[in-house]
């Protein structure tokens, strides 16, 4: 009787166990949000001191685009535009600095997209599905993000985001105000690796030698 009091113990202390380990487990299951923003270096994020990089422009003019030096601890930020820089701090903005940061925040959005599914708020994102991407027309793992109707600088809007099964996003297609067609459609590519940040550097239509680069990307830490 002994022998069998001391076996429905340890028996119940082991499924205990089972139980916190399990539960552990659960709270420890990523969202498709963290997946996609992890799979591209967001756990390095903590360690980046300034991130500088151009937007738009083209390859064979080095000095076209807009340029962007960010601290995002100190939320400095510096653009260069044709050959002219200005800097201003994004906890304290005037009139003309709201112009630049309206640039700033697109150009950022681009640059770092899989980052601003973490940090954007007012962001709603579906269960993923498979669906065929537009452009490449590979069946690729589909979310889609709508953004609130309240706060931000496009309010409404709508992105079918297209990622392979590493979570490391192909294409996504624009929806301006959640519309039913989409306004721009295009792919990321030419993936870099800066201080761990993995950054699509190009982005392409299905047709025309439209690219929009996201280049001269530099990471300190």
């Amino acid at each position: 009787m002994k022998y069998i009091s001391i076996l429905i113990i340890a028996f119940l202390l082991t499924s205990c166990k089972s139980e916190t380990k399990k539960e552990i487990i659960e709270t420890k299951r990523l969202t498709i949000a963290e997946k996609i923003a992890n799979a591209h270096g967001f756990e390095n994020w903590k360690n980046v001191k300034t991130i500088a990089f151009t937007f738009g422009g083209k390859f064979e003019n080095p000095n076209s685009g807009r340029s962007w030096i960010w601290n995002p601890k100190t939320n400095d930020v510096t653009l260069t535009l044709n050959n002219e820089t200005s800097s201003y701090n994004r906890n304290a903005m005037d009139s003309i600095a709201l112009s630049s940061d309206r640039a700033f925040i697109n150009d950022k959005f681009w640059a770092l997209f899989p980052f601003q599914l973490i940090w954007d708020e007012g962001l709603s994102i579906s269960e993923p599905i498979k669906e065929k991407a537009p452009i490449s027309g590979k069946e690729q793992n589909k979310i889609t993000l709508v953004y609130s109707d309240e706060g931000g600088y496009t309010p409404g809007d709508a992105y079918d985001v297209f990622y392979d099964d590493n979570y490391i996003i192909q294409e996504w297609a624009f929806r301006k105000g959640n519309a039913q067609e989409a306004s721009l459609t295009n792919t990321f590519e030419n993936y870099g690796d800066f201080g761990g940040l993995k950054i699509a550097q190009e982005h392409k239509k299905a047709e025309g030698d439209w690219n929009l680069l996201v280049w001269k990307i530099k990471v300190t830490k």
